[in-house]
């Protein structure tokens, strides 16, 4: 009987990695298929879609890199912009939310809460006819406006459940030895809450390489286009030039992956509402 179990056991085990690795291939197929073609001409595009073909031309990557680097730049100015104002905006909303009490406090927080059931297409609109008449059209600073007001707002919200389960014992003390509200903010609150800062700046960082709409909308110069625009209008100019089209994507995804190896500690610890290298936020 236990044999039979076992063998059961193993049956099952072997169909459950079969699934889960069909479910890996679909899912990182897409991406073999970019590199794959990255590395290709036109005539062994079309000879061969799927396979690798030799030679492989890396020249593709170099002509794509001068096609994108300005709006490489643009997308990095813009992310980095949106990231430090969000964390500023976030850290200090969510420290007031979580460790003052004064009137109207869960009635105002209602309200930043009540900013993530809009919808962003219902804001399209005014925010465009805002920004035209603020004059602000053509530039980077209509970039990062949607992107730094959406992760505050995100940020704000998670910032504020964190805080408010880090035990009170920490700030009590540091208020017996005559800490103050920006001392308890700057040595407390901030190094305990690199998790969800992590969180918030991946999430703030993926928002901005993956707009495509409002770069399109708000910018027509073609140096300040982000990196999501500025890959369409290259595709649109080279329909037929596979090989550095996709060179430019596998370029393009490069700064995510980078920084996803860097703060994925931070990010699922802020997922999990943990502390890294400490067994939890009690």
């Amino acid at each position: 009987m236990s044999a039979r179990s076992s063998r059961r056991r193993r049956r099952q085990q072997a169909v459950i990695k079969a699934v889960l690795g069909l479910i890996v291939f679909v899912g990182l197929f897409p991406f073999l298929f970019m590199l794959v073609t990255s590395f290709k001409t036109n005539q062994q595009y079309y000879e061969s879609w799927w396979l690798p073909t030799l030679p492989l031309h890396l020249e593709n990557y170099t002509r794509a890199w001068i096609q994108i680097r300005p709006y490489f730049v643009t997308s990095v100015v813009v992310a980095a912009a949106a990231i430090a104002g969000a964390l500023v905006l976030c850290t200090v909303a969510a420290f007031v939310f979580a460790r003052y009490r004064f009137f109207g406090r869960s009635v105002l927080f209602g309200l930043v809460a009540a900013l993530l059931m809009v919808p962003g297409i219902a804001s399209l609109i005014p925010m465009f006819v805002l920004m035209r008449d603020l004059g602000l059209l053509n530039t980077r600073v209509v970039l990062v406006i949607p992107h730094l007001v959406g992760g505050a707002v995100l940020g704000t919200l998670l910032m504020k459940t964190f805080v408010e389960q880090l035990p009170q014992e920490l700030f009590d003390a540091a208020r017996v030895d005559g800490a103050g509200g920006l001392r308890l903010f700057a040595s407390i609150m901030l190094p305990l809450s690199l998790p969800v800062v992590g969180t918030i700046a991946l999430v703030t960082v993926i928002g901005v390489w993956n707009d495509f709409f409002w770069p399109l909308l708000t910018v027509t110069e073609n140096e300040l286009r982000t990196v999501s625009a500025g890959l369409q209008f290259f595709q649109t100019q080279n329909a037929t030039e596979y090989g550095p089209l996709f060179a430019g994507y596998a370029i393009a995804s490069v700064p995510l992956l980078v920084l996803f190896v860097f703060l994925s500690k931070y990010f699922l610890a802020g997922l999990q509402g943990g502390v890294p290298g400490m067994g939890g936020n009690k």
